[in-house]
């Protein structure tokens, strides 16, 4: 309990993928359209493998259901969490998602609802995300979908590389060609489909399934923009900032981690941490132990680990989970 839990990603194809993250993170990806790596998982569609130590084999999914000691003997049927990257060769479909309600009534007893955020990684000139809309009321929502005013209806917003943004549970929302974002999730695969641009999947020769009705049963109306307190502090050459934190975001925290030279941490009240290394390298020092990191790595620090230090020149976003 006192040594990361080191992870092997699970790749998705997906539609509007590409091959950016074999560039980007120097993954040895399968073959097709590769748009998510899901980084740290325990959701059934794609769990990650834990690569060392004593449950060396595992998948997330079953550490959770039997060693829960290594998570502080967190409660839930699942896993709360789920840490992917995702590449946007092309356009997302835009999406809503339900909350937790509405996906145990409607999913299933054990898939959660899908409150995410994203860090923007990387994003091309001219790049934005569909982020809300513009319906004042249902009534409004209900026809401007039903008579496709996609242009009246959904809020673009331009995106820069260094940026975040928080979508809670029914938010309109579509990650839009050219951008590379890590998003940090519910451990959720429920996507309503509201509009996907009239495409057809290649390999089905079919459009993809669209999903109106609950859509509209999930959207909140008006759209109004999370009032974000990003914080960051400095210490010494370093900086943490929090970009989400209870009580705005009850699902989990997350922050950046900026490190340059020595960073020290000690647990405070959450019982284990999700790590992602989006660039550079070092080293994390552990219980005595000391283990190379670097850019593409993702781990989980278990609740044995009461202290830590990172060292060298390293770009992490962490997570942990909320009060939910």
């Amino acid at each position: 309990m006192t040594e990361p839990l080191f992870l092997k990603p699970v790749f998705q194809e997906k539609i509007w993928g590409g091959r950016k993250l074999a560039q980007a993170f120097n993954y040895n990806l399968p073959e097709g359209d590769i748009g998510e790596c899901w980084a740290i998982s325990a959701h059934p569609h794609g769990p990650s493998t834990i690569e060392n130590g004593p449950l060396k084999g595992l998948t997330l999914d079953q550490a959770w259901a039997t060693h829960r000691e290594y998570f502080g003997n967190a409660e839930g049927k699942v896993f709360p969490l789920l840490t992917k990257i995702l590449d946007a060769e092309a356009s997302l479909s835009v999406q809503v998602h339900p909350d937790d309600a509405y996906a145990a009534a409607h999913e299933g007893p054990n898939e959660l609802g899908k409150t995410e955020c994203w860090y923007i990684l990387d994003a091309e000139p001219g790049a934005y995300l569909i982020y809300g809309h513009y319906a004042k009321t249902k009534s409004e929502l209900t026809k401007m979908i039903e008579t496709g005013k996609w242009d009246d209806l959904l809020r673009k917003v331009p995106v820069k590389t260094g940026d975040f943004f928080y979508v809670p549970s029914g938010t309109i929302h579509a990650l839009n060609k050219g951008i590379m974002a890590l998003e940090t999730q519910q451990s959720s695969d429920t996507t309503y489909r509201l509009y996907d641009y009239d495409r057809v999947d290649a390999k089905s020769g079919e459009k993809r399934e669209l999903h109106l009705k609950q859509s509209i049963d999930t959207t909140i109306v008006p759209h109004k923009d999370p009032a974000l307190n990003i914080q960051t502090e400095q210490v010494g050459d370093s900086t943490i900032t929090t970009y989400v934190q209870p009580p705005l975001s009850p699902f989990f925290s997350v922050y950046q981690w900026l490190v340059k030279g020595n960073l020290h941490f000690e647990r405070t009240t959450a019982p284990y941490t999700l790590v992602s290394v989006v660039d550079g390298q070092g080293e994390l020092v552990a219980d005595g132990q000391t283990y190379p990191i670097h850019k593409n790595m993702h781990f989980i620090l278990p609740f044995g680990i009461k202290a830590w230090n990172l060292k060298g020149d390293l770009q992490i976003i962490a997570s942990e989970p909320g009060n939910k």
